[in-house]
Parts: structure tokens; sequence; C-alpha cells
């Protein structure tokens, strides 16, 4: 029994990666900052919804995974080769609208992570573009890998930072059966966000990529699932985490910082200082992680749209049209951040509204390609499968429009 579970461990963890890192990334600077506000503005009230949105997680990113293990291809690839290069550039193009605002997003969060510790911008920022670009020069994918799931565990300090923050733990209880103000406009908004964000389209392109990069196949792809699993729950659990220090820290003082900088500084009188620096560390953290996920799916995507070298396991001279799109979307990214007065929440929020209309199309994609029996040959869902996929993402995209217009 003991060799058996030691074969099925050592098994997983040759797999394990793709589906954690991405799941952790999506727990970025913008999902921590819905989170705070959650709490802050309702308690622990929207705690049992990010339970209900671990399905919709799964089921999204496994179908990905799967595509990835069986055709050795990446997303871009399968709608170049199944619907034309048109399609493909399209959908690529409107990629790279939503992977520029995320990775602003992402270094606003690297700024007010370390602004927390008195570390001024100019300099956080600027060692962590060259972390990142250093990090896809290695030359090989397991060590990027290696340093994303570092990156990824590093999220976990949210975890005693909430544990610090004194949480009522019967009030938390209680949210899981007490009436929900369903007739509350801002409270309905506060859902939409949560739910619309769970899911955004480099997410999709991110996963089924690094398992082609992993060179994951179809005896793969059991353990892949519970990849993808293990994730969903991760990052959920993560979130509930913020939820509850906003609920502890914001929402029984009256709170209401409008940024995660005040807000670090008003977990200080109440769970601490050290509380206050892990909330730093998860925020940094969590948005560096964000920035490289989220540059590599474009980086990616462009190669199997246009048809070009893209891989981690190549080194810059092999593949210089390839590194040179990541390292231009974080260098970038890390200047506009730097320029003073710049309006990045008009920014963040008119292309996160975009996001919203972006997702469907990637999402109607993802699922006529996981429909095809051509595709995935004996690894094809059934009928049933595919209708209950369908529901869950017009969910998604009814709730992200929803949050992106109101």
């Amino acid at each position: 029994m003991k060799k058996s579970l030691k074969i099925w461990l050592l098994s997983f963890l040759a797999v394990f990666g793709p589906g954690f890192i991405v799941m952790i990334a999506d727990m970025d600077a913008g999902s921590i900052t819905t989170a705070f506000v959650s709490g802050a503005q309702y308690g622990y009230k929207l705690i049992p919804l990010q339970l209900l949105l671990v399905p919709l997680l799964y089921v999204v990113q496994e179908i990905a995974s799967r595509l990835g293990c069986v055709t050795s291809k990446g997303h871009g690839e399968l709608i170049r080769e199944y619907f034309g290069e048109k399609w493909a550039a399209f959908s690529t193009i409107l990629l790279l609208f939503v992977v520029f605002s995320a990775l602003l997003t992402e270094f606003s969060g690297i700024a007010a992570s370390t602004q927390i510790i008195g570390i001024p911008k100019y300099y956080s920022i600027t060692i962590s573009a060259l972390l990142l670009i250093s990090v896809a020069l290695s030359g090989k994918y397991k060590r990027a890998e290696t340093v994303a799931i570092v990156f990824s565990l590093v999220s976990f300090v949210f975890i005693p930072a909430a544990i610090m923050s004194h949480p009522n733990y019967s009030e938390m209880a209680k949210s899981f059966i007490s009436p929900q103000p369903l007739n509350n406009k801002n409270y309905l908004f506060l859902i939409a966000a949560n739910v619309g964000a769970v899911i955004m389209p480099w997410m999709i392109y991110y996963q089924q990529s690094a398992t082609v990069d992993k060179r994951l196949q179809s005896c793969d792809i059991k353990f892949a699932k519970w990849d993808t699993l293990v994730g969903s729950f991760a990052t959920q659990i993560l979130m509930i985490v913020v939820i509850i220090l906003g609920a502890s820290v914001l929402y029984k003082e009256h709170i209401a910082p409008n940024n995660a900088y005040n807000f670090a500084l008003a977990l200080v009188p109440i769970a601490g200082k050290y509380s206050a620096l892990l909330f730093a560390v998860g925020l940094y953290a969590s948005s560096i992680l964000a920035a490289f996920v989220v540059s590599m799916s474009f980086a990616w995507a462009s190669g199997e749209t246009w048809n070009f070298g893209h891989t981690l396991n190549a080194n810059f001279k092999q593949e210089k049209l390839f590194y040179f799109i990541y390292i231009a979307l974080v260098v970038l990214s890390a200047i506009i951040i730097l320029i003073p007065g710049i309006p990045l929440v008009k920014i963040m929020i008119d292309v996160e509204a975009f996001n919203g209309f972006v997702l469907p199309i990637v999402l109607g994609f993802l699922i006529m390609l996981a429909s095809s029996k051509k595709i995935l040959k004996n690894y094809s869902y059934s009928r049933a499968y595919i209708s209950i996929v369908v529901l869950l993402a017009l969910a998604i995209i009814v709730l992200g429009i929803y949050s992106a217009i109101v």
C-alpha cells in the first residue's frame, strides 16, 4: 500500500505544475482587491460563493489541459488549424489587450506591495522586471516552472496573515446559512465581479501551452486533472483567506481603504505589523507570478498563431522572436507603471470591461474544440458533459459582462 502511494505521488509530482500555477496566478492583484473589498463591505457573506466557483474553474481549465495532452498543440495552434489563420489572429490580437491590461494590474500590485515595506516603486518595478526576464531566459521550461511554483507557494502567507487578524469563526460559519442580501445592487455587483473574474482568457492559453511545453501526453491526463483540481481549490482558498482579512480588519471597524497600501496600514493596529508584512509578501508573490503567466500566455499564443518557434526549452538565440515578445510586454508594462500621474485605475477599469467581451470568444473556441471527437479521439467528452460546460460558460460570460457594464 505504501509503495503504491509513493508511486502515485511521484507520478503526480512529475505532472504537477501547469494547472496549479495558472490557478494561483488567477489569484492576482485584481482578484486580491476584489476579495478584500468583498470582505470589507459584506463581512464573511461571500465566502460560500468562492467554494461554488471551484467547479467552474475546474471544468474550463481541465479542457485546456486535456487538449494540450492529447494534441501536443497550444490553444492558438488548434484554432489556426481548425478555424483558420484569420480567426486565430483575431483571437490572439484580442488576447493582447487583455494581457496588457492584466500586466498593468500586476505591476501596480508589485509597486503597492513593496511600498508597504518602504521600497520605492522605481526599484521594485525595475528589479521585478529583470527577474521576470531572467526566469524566462533560463532556457528550460522546468527551471521557469520551478520558480513559478515557489512564488505560488509563497502566496500562501496570506493564511497566517488572516489568522493574525483574529477572525470571528462563528460568524464565518453563519455565512453558509445566513440570508444573502440579493436585493442589494452593490452586493449583486460583487457576486458578478467574483464570478466574472474567475476565468481569464490568458488562463486557457497558458495552461494548454504549458502542458505542451512540459511535454505531457495522453497518458498524463489522469494526473493533469488532479493538478487542475488541486489548483482550483487552492486559489479559491486564498480568495476566502483574503475575504477573511477584509472582514476581520475592515468590516468590523468600518474602515474602507481604497488601495492595497492603505489596506495594509489598516492591518497594523488590528492584526499587527507582521500581518501587514505577510500581506505585502503575499501580494508581491501573487503579482509577480501572474505577470509571468500573463506575459508567457501571449508569447506562446503568438508563436502558435503565426507559426514561429515558441518554447521555453530553447535559448534566446534559438527563439529570438518568442523571447522578444515576452520581454517587450514586461518592459513596456513596467515603464507605463513608472509614468507619474498616469490614470492607471481608469485604464484598468476600461480594459477589464473589454475582458468581459473577449471571454465569450475564447470560451466559444474552447468548447468547439472540446466537442470535436476528431481532436480528442478516445479522450472526448460526452454530450451531457459538454452541455454542462456550456451552461457554466454562459453563467461566467453573463456575470462577467454584467460586472463590466454596471
